[in-house]
């Protein structure tokens, strides 16, 4: 597979969406009806749960990090929250069959892994109760874990609570970097969590790795990328470090001067690309690698892989609902997101309300176009007349604008018309696809150039 082509990501040296969702959050909107987002809420569905856990605690603050985070070392924060939590999944569940199945669960932060084992418990009772979870080795239940704030007696609780999937913190190895990044974790420590987690069970692995740090070089990056593999974890998703200190105040104690030039950090991605893909990880697109045994490689070669506020799922056709401040569901089209406040998360459930701040309802265009640019950015290729079946429309009439935008990346070979000659079906090449979102955006109705979006690379 050769996906790394110097003039095509220089020509499309563009910014946009990630495309979590779409519309995309920017289109969420503070003064739409609460009523109406509840009502839809109320809307009977037969279909899986996959419930979404915001912690926002942190005991560390790491300066490069954009979440939404609360750092404190007083970890009796977390039994308010817990509460809190508890009486959302209540609220929540009064408007919910209790048979239907929750088959993936993840837990993000912030850092989980801060709440006590106390917690944990309580937490997992709380959800238990009001969900109905299943136990029996097909669940996709994730959680995101801080090599620092991990114990084996911790980890072994959360196996038994049915987590089967991990998603651990790395960065970078290079020591230097991590001081200045404030994460000091070395990969002993790694080392130690991996070895545990196999032990007690843990069937698939992921590591999150930034390019693009202070300090980073090919051949520091490179030895890391090494110490990666010699772990062997079944995911890798390799993210750019985006540098907004005006948004992210800790961003602030990182200057200017130690990171890496934009040439360099194509140089790191570049390499970084090459080295995965010739130690046997298969690119499934955006920033995540995957072994052709995992879950994610084989959902995309039967093509139900699909993407939702957490990356990229198994799980198609769930129904997501998130707990949690700044928790963001998606019932079908429909988005709810928490307020990203704690205060003002706290208030609305001890007034006995959902804490919803914004949201979005999904009119039939919007379903149309986000079935297409999901199915772009999952399968790196869709199926017009599927599309055509599936809403009752003439594709190339519907998008006769959006056709004649894609010539150009026609063009240039970033995509193409399947060989039949009945142009049926758009496949993006093995060069488009690093640049897939560049295509979904020309899809994209409502996007705004006001927006401040990430480069697409």
């Amino acid at each position: 597979m050769m996906i790394w082509d110097s003039a095509l990501i220089s020509k499309y040296d563009l910014s946009g969406p990630r495309y979590t969702s779409y519309p995309t959050a920017p289109q969420f909107n503070a003064s739409i009806s609460k009523i109406a987002l509840i009502d839809k809420m109320l809307t009977p569905s037969d279909a899986d749960l996959s419930l979404y856990f915001h912690i926002p605690f942190c005991a560390h603050l790491c300066y490069y990090c954009a979440c939404n985070k609360i750092v404190t070392k007083q970890y009796d924060k977390g039994v308010e929250y817990v509460e809190l939590l508890g009486e959302e999944m209540r609220l929540r569940s009064l408007m919910l069959d209790h048979s239907r199945k929750v088959t993936q669960l993840h837990f993000g932060g912030g850092t989980p892994t801060f709440l006590t084992e106390d917690l944990i418990k309580v937490l997992f009772d709380n959800i238990n109760q009001y969900f109905n979870l299943v136990n029996d080795g097909s669940q996709d239940y994730s959680i995101e874990i801080d090599p620092r704030e991990i114990s084996y007696s911790k980890i072994k609780l959360l196996t038994e609570m049915g987590i089967n999937r991990i998603s651990v913190g790395v960065q970078d190895f290079d020591h230097k970097v991590q001081q200045a990044i404030h994460r000091i974790q070395p990969y002993s420590m790694v080392e130690s969590l991996v070895n545990d987690a196999r032990a007690l069970g843990i069937k698939s692995i992921n590591f999150d790795l930034i390019y693009g740090l202070p300090y980073q070089s090919i051949d520091g990056f490179k030895n890391t990328l090494e110490q990666v593999i010699a772990l062997a974890p079944e995911r890798i998703s390799l993210f750019n470090y985006a540098h907004l200190p005006d948004r992210f105040p800790a961003q602030r104690r990182i200057t200017d001067d130690v990171l890496p030039l934009s040439s360099m950090k194509l140089d790191l991605l570049k390499m970084s690309i090459e080295y995965l893909l010739e130690a046997g990880y298969e690119y499934i697109g955006m920033d995540h690698f995957a072994k052709p045994s995992d879950e994610l490689a084989i959902a995309q070669k039967q093509e139900t892989l699909r993407r939702n506020f957490q990356g990229y799922t198994t799980h198609a056709g769930t129904d997501l609902i998130a707990f949690g401040v700044s928790a963001i569901s998606d019932l079908n089209g429909v988005y709810i997101q928490n307020y990203t406040d704690l205060t003002d998360y706290r208030s609305s459930i001890e007034k006995g309300q959902l804490a919803i701040a914004k949201g979005y309802i999904s009119d039939r265009d919007d379903r149309i176009r986000h079935y297409v640019i999901m199915t772009l950015i999952s399968q790196f290729q869709l199926n017009m007349t599927l599309v055509e079946q599936r809403f009752k429309i003439d594709f190339k009439e519907y998008f006769a604008e959006e056709m004649d935008s894609l010539t150009p990346m026609l063009q240039d070979g970033m995509l193409e018309f399947d060989p039949s000659g009945m142009q049926t079906t758009i496949k993006i090449t093995d060069r488009g696809r690093l640049l897939i979102r560049c295509i979904c955006m020309v899809f994209d109705k409502h996007l705004n150039n006001t927006v401040k979006y990430s480069k697409v690379i």
